[in-house]
């Protein structure tokens, strides 16, 4: 029997999708007025700025039937295959340059820098009028999310978060199964990832000297971060266990685990977050993430759904083990437990992935809805089709930045371990902590700025 909450939520969700072409037009930049718009085929223009890694992989997705005219990474060698593989690219290490010299044969850029430097490699595209995809977390600080969705709701671009689970279709069938009413009104949630991102272990090596490698343009790869020496420990890829680099296990994969709750229940902005760390002190190793954490949020009850309560566990802190899971069955280790006042649903890391009520038996009683959700060819396809048509893409800017925010709060609260954060969403600020604002808008290294 579907609940009054999932018939309301279809209907707003269809009224969203019929209206949204309408409500959001974007002018294309190559459209050139009096001449009509350009047909579907045209090659866009597309500048990747951190090309090694996920960028190459980025790079690649949106290659074809594109035109990539630029590459900029400041680490060549970390680079070198897709600099490789574009030789036509022009080649740059520092955006701001490369912004200077080809803004005019650009029409959209993908990024895929470290967490910290997303924000201001993301904002000098769209100040320039230029269409972004931008990697996951959107940005390092709840302030820079903030500018960056402002940003470009100004300049009328077209952007993509990079949580390619988005476009896939279990997280459809999730938000059907929810809709539907498939396990009640969901009060409980457990989110969480098996993954380490901690810097803890290495903490002492930074009294060691290194030489900078010669392919390495350290001071842009700091990009905005407070100044440092050199150390091997921070890159390629640890960075993420680094406070002023990455974002940690949390931000690293809350825009993928949390995305399908997010999107089925409007989860929107939490009233308290909390968070439980073990052996861990902010203030003496506070430049690394922890092994592990444990982080309460408190959403308050919307439209016709009540409070939800999500608990998100990193690292050594595991998702709880959902009784109603077969013997057989492994655990939940990264993904989430999603409970019902009628029943749990259970799922995988991006896009919900092996959705299904448990137990088994529960799951193939349950008769699925039809199909209500349009479905769409790929996450990069879905933002490059957005440009040629005018519209929005999936996890544009205004979905995909209360959605990093999430994981930018957890990441705060972690730096008071303990406290109970009330958190004002309207005002950008904690209700009863001083200190936790503080964190909201980390400073800029001089000569760094949004």
């Amino acid at each position: 029997m579907k609940t009054q909450h999932a018939a309301l939520t279809r209907r707003q969700f269809v009224k969203k999708a019929g209206t949204a072409a309408a409500v959001f037009s974007i002018v294309p930049r190559y459209v050139v007025a009096g001449a009509g718009q350009t047909p579907p085929s045209e090659r866009l223009n597309i500048a990747g700025i951190g090309v090694g890694g996920m960028g190459a992989g980025d790079i690649g997705a949106v290659a074809p039937d594109n035109n990539v005219v630029a590459l900029c990474d400041v680490d060549t060698q970390r680079a070198a295959a897709t600099l490789q593989k574009f030789p036509d690219a022009k080649q740059y290490r520092d955006f701001r340059k490369m912004f200077d010299e080809m803004e005019k044969k650009i029409d959209a850029v993908v990024v895929a820098t470290p967490d910290h430097t997303h924000a201001v490699a993301a904002m000098a595209a769209i100040k320039r009028g230029k269409h972004v995809y931008c990697e996951k977390p959107l940005a390092h600080s709840v302030h820079e999310v903030r500018q960056l969705m402002k940003a470009a709701r100004e300049h009328k671009v077209v952007t993509q978060l990079g949580n390619q689970g988005h476009s896939f279709g279990s997280i459809r069938q999730f938000c059907e199964l929810i809709w539907d009413g498939a396990v009640g009104k969901v009060h409980t949630i457990h989110a969480g990832c098996a993954a380490v991102n901690s810097g803890i272990d290495q903490l002492p090596r930074l009294k060691e000297q290194h030489a900078v490698p010669p392919t390495l343009d350290w001071d842009l790869w700091l990009g905005p971060a407070l100044g440092r020496p050199y150390h091997p420990v921070y890159l390629p890829g640890s960075w993420r266990g680094w406070v002023p680099f990455g974002n940690g296990t949390v931000g690293d994969w809350t825009c993928h685990v949390v995305d399908p709750v997010f999107w089925a229940l409007e989860l929107g902005a939490p009233a308290t977050i909390r968070a439980q760390v073990k052996s861990y002190d902010p203030k003496t190793q506070g430049d690394a993430y922890p092994k592990g954490e444990m982080i309460t949020y408190e959403f308050p009850a919307k439209a016709t759904r009540g409070p939800i309560t999500m608990n998100w566990y990193s690292g050594t802190e595991k998702i709880p083990r959902p009784p109603e899971l077969d013997e057989n069955q492994k655990p939940v280790e990264t993904g989430a437990v999603v409970i019902g006042d009628k029943g749990t649903i259970v799922y995988g890391s991006h896009g919900a992935g092996g959705v299904h009520i448990i137990p088994d038996a529960r799951m193939k009683e349950y008769k699925r809805p039809a199909e209500s959700i349009p479905s769409v060819k790929g996450h990069h396809q879905d933002w490059l089709q957005a440009i040629r048509n005018g519209t929005k893409a999936g996890s544009d800017f205004s979905y995909g930045g209360p959605l990093t925010e999430i994981a930018l709060l957890g990441i705060i609260a972690m730096k008071l371990p303990g406290a109970t954060l009330e958190w004002d969403a309207a005002k950008m600020r904690f209700k009863n902590s001083r200190e936790a604002n503080r964190f909201l808008n980390p400073p800029y290294r001089k000569g760094w700025t949004l």
